[in-house]
């Protein structure tokens, strides 16, 4: 195993948010106390990266005051470079959160509307410069959906990366309750996905972006293997398709992952998840852990377990971060779920 990660760097783009977390297990209308979080797509791959030893720079737009560098300060504790972030505009990007349970779904208010990433216009951030000395670039389409100005600097930060040689990394991550611009993703997102060589994806996003369907009686493995096939055809320097899996068994979660890697098809077994402490972020710690294991040019099986071990770990942690160590992500490969006190 190659651990020679000493020349990674890995950039992000996308909005830092203040995610408002409804205590206590209440409904938006109960609630009279909020637990507040720091989070965002690309923040959330940047902070577990940086715990697991590889550098990262998270690149955004901010507004100058204290709810901003409170969110900055929470990256920074992390070891997350925030030295590439600009700053203009009235406001941080907002989100509220009311958990589910096993009877009803959780649910999200967006409050991101004319916040500082959402007015971010092209130039004002000068991608040769942030580029200059990363390896690899990351952004997911939840950029896009947040408005038509996010949505051309995201392209111009793709197209900078692409014609540095960079790998580019992308995460599908639709979110039906953006894209209020006058756009539907299918207009948007093809663009913006051609020149990514690492994806994650669902089978949902695919069919809404891309308009390809798979048949639901056939089996995960086959669905994914097809999609990639077809995606190759939209998508031409695809190389790296992973994808997480859940399902539910009575009140238990299932969770896999399945990876097409230079050619070669990988898969994990199923993980019981018998509780969920907190769902969200476990995408975005599936993303960091697959780009763990290609940067350290682990094999297509090892790089799936890692990715799928992160998005399960991520689940019994409150917050977006994972909050997670090497040490600790191995031992659930090698060892599963625990209930044992390490001490």
């Amino acid at each position: 195993m190659n651990t020679n990660t000493s020349q990674t760097k890995i950039a992000t783009f996308g909005e830092l948010l203040l995610r408002m977390n409804v205590a206590n297990g209440n409904r938006f209308t109960q609630t009279n106390e909020i637990k507040v979080y720091v989070g965002g797509a690309e923040a959330n791959v940047c902070v577990l990266l940086s715990q697991l030893g590889i550098p990262t720079d998270y690149i955004t737009r901010l507004p100058q005051n204290d709810l901003a560098q409170l969110a900055v300060n929470e990256l920074q504790k992390y070891k997350v470079n925030t030295s590439k972030c600009v700053y203009g505009g009235d406001r941080l990007g907002l989100y509220f959160v009311e958990a589910g349970n096993q009877i009803r779904q959780s649910q999200v208010i967006y409050d991101r509307s004319n916040s500082s990433f959402a007015t971010i216009q092209k130039d004002q951030i000068n991608w040769d410069l942030a580029l200059a000395d990363v390896t690899h670039f990351h952004w997911s389409g939840i950029s896009p959906g947040v408005s038509h100005e996010a949505a051309d600097v995201c392209k111009e930060a793709i197209l900078a990366a692409h014609q540095k040689g960079l790998p580019i990394s992308s995460d599908f991550n639709y979110r039906s309750k953006l894209w209020q611009y006058g756009k539907h993703p299918s207009e948007v997102m093809p663009d913006l996905l051609q020149y990514s060589t690492i994806t994650v994806a669902d089978l949902d996003a695919i069919e809404i972006y891309f308009g390809i369907k798979t048949d639901a009686r056939e089996s995960d493995a086959d669905r994914f293997q097809k999609t990639f096939e077809l995606l190759k055809a939209k998508m031409p320097f695809l190389k790296t398709l992973a994808m997480s899996f859940r399902k539910s068994d009575g009140l238990a979660h299932l969770y896999k992952g399945l990876l097409l890697h230079e050619g070669n098809f990988y898969q994990t077994p199923e993980h019981k998840i018998q509780v969920v402490t907190d769902q969200i972020g476990s995408g975005d710690a599936f993303n960091a852990g697959l780009l763990y294991g290609l940067t350290h040019k682990l094999s297509g099986q090892e790089c799936i377990e890692w990715a799928t071990a992160c998005g399960v770990i991520k689940q019994s942690i409150h917050g977006d971060f994972a909050i997670s160590t090497p040490d600790e992500v191995n031992h659930f490969i090698k060892n599963g779920s625990s209930n044992r006190i390490n001490r």
